[in-house]
């Protein structure tokens, strides 16, 4: 299940909101765990157990899905898993649904009003 998270605090003129969330601890380099984007600039939380599309848009994590893929580090040191909120100056990004983290990220560029992260962290023994 994906966490519930909530926010505050934007800029007044932001559009839309994107999230991205992240391990740079994977075996294989940087590893996306979800990607929502074109959420609407009045929500400000998404509920424990998001449906893939029920707010915003899905990105596909890399686990080949849309939604939320949790923590699944090898067994061993703990990895990390950065939760990044964007705001953003524009309402959509004109992306279809279920692009990578790449193009959601290069879409991103030059739209940023305002980012903040929060990191969690998550060990297999």
């Amino acid at each position: 299940l994906s966490p519930s998270l909530e926010w505050s605090g934007e800029p007044g003129d932001v559009r839309s909101f994107a999230l991205v969330v992240e391990d740079p601890d994977a075996p294989s380099g940087m590893f996306c765990h979800w990607l929502v984007y074109d959420i609407p600039p009045n929500v400000h939380n998404l509920a424990q157990g998001l449906k893939p599309g029920s707010v915003g848009v899905s990105g596909t994590n890399d686990f080949g899905r849309p939604g939320y893929g949790g923590p699944c580090p090898p067994k061993g040191s703990a990895h990390r898993y950065y939760f990044r909120l964007y705001a953003l100056d524009i309402n959509t990004l004109g992306l279809r649904p279920g692009v990578g983290r790449r193009k959601l990220l290069q879409a991103m560029n030059g739209h940023i009003l305002a980012e903040t992260q929060c990191m969690g962290r998550f060990q297999r023994r």
